[in-house]
């Protein structure tokens, strides 16, 4: 079993299954019943199903008004045999796009493994996202070398871990502005 728990100190301020806006809304958890599982290795309950068979993922925080989300991932990442990709943005990110969201801060860092295909999907987010940006934080260097040799690296600006380490530290508004000024500079705007 894999207890880990996608981030908690935030849902005082923001729960996805209270959020009408969210793909999650409406969903209820059990903290004793541990039916997911990546491979044979059951996970948290809290973890959200989207489609895939190897990766889940965690709405932590989402503003619509700023128009970012915040979002955290456990499992393998594997585009190759599953098109997680797929499963990803037409079950999340399409909905969230809808209402306004063209920020996607994706943090990484339990996705064990990374297996990539092609980038149409991540190419077709990009291209969804005007004024936008998707920005990933803390994959591991293993999954990064994966995820150049794919050109992921081309829609999504996969930030130094280092700079990052301690994203739970900062409240989700605070970790988006820091974020979003980087972009902004980054991106010359």
């Amino acid at each position: 079993m894999f207890s880990l728990e996608p981030h908690y100190n935030w849902r005082k301020v923001y729960t996805a299954e209270e959020d009408p806006n969210s793909p999650f809304y409406g969903r209820v958890y059990s903290e004793f019943e541990f039916k997911n599982a990546i491979y044979d290795t059951v996970i948290h309950p809290q973890w959200d199903e989207f489609g895939s068979l190897t990766l889940y993922t965690k709405i932590l925080y989402a503003d619509y008004d700023q128009g970012f989300v915040i979002m955290e991932f456990i499992g393998e990442w594997n585009d190759l045999l599953y098109n997680d990709i797929m499963y990803l943005y037409r079950n999340v990110i399409e909905e969230l796009i809808e209402q306004g969201i063209n920020k996607y801060i994706l943090i990484g860092e339990n996705v064990h493994a990374f297996h990539a295909d092609d980038d149409a999907y991540y190419e077709e987010w990009f291209d969804q996202i005007e004024d936008g940006w998707m920005v990933g934080l803390n994959f591991f260097e293993h999954n990064m070398s994966e995820i150049e040799q794919a050109r992921i690296d081309n829609y999504i600006s996969f930030e130094d871990e280092s700079e990052f380490e301690n994203w739970r530290t900062f409240q989700p508004k605070k970790l988006f502005e820091k974020i979003d000024k980087m972009m902004t500079y980054r991106l010359g705007e």
